[in-house]
């Protein structure tokens, strides 16, 4: 078994959808990047790819590589899984953590959960999503950006 932790942060702007684990959500502004900046599916795609010693997101889909402007983060994301089944691995599971002041996204973990489980080719029981608030700390604190981070653990295949 392998562990792999992975980390993203986007800064929030203007005149951009909000998109997390593959989830559009409500709100007037959504996170800057070269893809649609899924900070959740970034993080998750480092925490797989971390686990099995390939690298990292910027390392497979590196920002500036006009094949990768606009991406859907979920659909590099299953990319991603690929990579870990040729090295020869299974996805156990997934755990994320968001941290965001707002807008709340307790009413859209459930579809969050149902994208990841999607993506990554496992049963919705072996993802979990969790929101955070910082209590107004920080650059997500003060809604300046939004946060994620992940874990995954992979088996070898026998």
């Amino acid at each position: 078994m392998r562990a792999g932790l992975g980390y993203d942060a986007h800064p929030l702007v203007a005149d951009r959808p909000l998109i997390l684990a593959g989830v559009e959500i409500a709100f007037g502004r959504g996170l800057e990047g070269f893809s649609d900046a899924d900070v959740v599916a970034h993080a998750v795609i480092d925490a797989l790819l971390g686990a099995a010693a390939l690298g990292d997101c910027g390392t497979h889909f590196p920002s500036g590589d006009a094949k990768f402007a606009g991406a859907r983060s979920v659909d590099l994301l299953r990319q991603a899984v690929g990579f870990v089944s040729d090295a020869g691995f299974a996805i156990g599971n997934v755990d994320c953590t968001i941290v965001a002041e707002r807008p709340s996204l307790a009413p859209y973990v459930a579809r969050m959960r149902d994208e990841l489980a999607a993506a990554i080719g496992v049963d919705v029981g072996r993802v979990s999503v969790k929101a955070k608030r910082t209590e107004g700390l920080g650059f997500t604190g003060s809604g300046d950006g939004v946060e994620a981070y992940a874990i995954a653990l992979l088996e070898e295949k026998r």
